[in-house]
């Protein structure tokens, strides 16, 4: 029996003999099958390929974690450390000996919480390999593709967890898509890992929101207010997307509620200058 892992979006399966006949988030309009088509690997097979995890901090007790070269979606993950314990923030496909030797050598983990199904990647296996939960929103409990008494699935607006750290419901992009509220970052400013539930863009003063990313499908208008709106109570000075380079360093806030009122703007013909 395999744990099979789709080479497209990087989600590994429950065990089976034969590779599945299909991905199920690859099929959804908000995904893609590759030009390649379905195409299926493991994590025996990325540890031969010479697939490696690089560490980057990106500020004190905030750490990326990110494979090189890229794997699938090439989103990576973001280490938060408090004196409660640490939690990571979405999830890759990649797991090998060394990455959890220097996991464990930062404090280990408490938890692992996930923005939404494109991150589930390997995530029953980073739970299994730390023995923690894994905090996922009930909305989006269907495209889980390995279940596992490490899930656990929490429902409403909001969920505290520990060291101050808060999970938000801010949906758009899924039903259940989720962001980090971290007060204590950005030096007890605020920090607000976002995944691409809130998108950072090439111009990083700016964010964006949408239903399909690869297929560029966007949110209505209300979605994108009904966002800005829940976020609007949280003040936070920097917001980290889910690539090592899609940072709002500064002025993250402001940022995200000019930007939801230029993409409501730009739905009702009103376009930039």
């Amino acid at each position: 029996m395999e744990l099979w892992i789709c080479v497209t979006c990087g989600t590994q399966f429950a065990p089976s003999e034969e590779p599945p006949r299909e991905c199920p988030i690859c099929l959804d309009q908000r995904q893609y099958v590759g030009y390649e088509g379905q195409r299926w690997t493991t994590l025996a097979e990325l540890r031969a390929s010479g697939l490696r995890n690089v560490f980057k901090e990106h500020e004190p007790r905030l750490i990326g974690i990110g494979s090189e070269p890229a794997f699938a979606i090439g989103q990576r993950a973001l280490l938060v450390q408090s004196t409660e314990g640490n939690l990571l923030w979405d999830c890759i496909s990649f797991l090998d000996e060394e990455t959890v030797e220097r996991v464990q050598a930062l404090g280990g983990l408490r938890a692992i919480a996930i923005s939404h199904p494109h991150y589930y990647s390997s995530m029953v296996e980073w739970a299994e390999r730390f023995s923690v939960p894994v905090y996922l929103h009930a909305a989006d409990q269907r495209w889980v593709m390995r279940s596992s008494e490490h899930l656990v699935f929490w429902s409403g607006e909001r969920l505290d967890l520990f060291g101050g750290l808060t999970l938000i419901r801010l949906g758009g992009h899924f039903p259940g898509g989720t962001v980090l509220y971290w007060p204590d970052g950005a030096d007890g400013r605020g920090a607000l890992l976002s995944g691409d539930i809130i998108q950072v863009v090439a111009d990083r003063r700016w964010v964006s929101f949408m239903y399909s990313y690869p297929n560029l499908i966007p949110l209505p208008a209300f979605e994108v207010e009904r966002i800005r709106a829940a976020i609007a109570p949280y003040r936070f000075e920097r917001l980290y997307g889910a690539w090592f380079e899609r940072v709002v360093l500064s002025e993250a806030h402001a940022a995200v509620m000019r930007s939801a009122e230029r993409y409501v703007q730009a739905l009702a013909g009103q376009l930039p200058a």
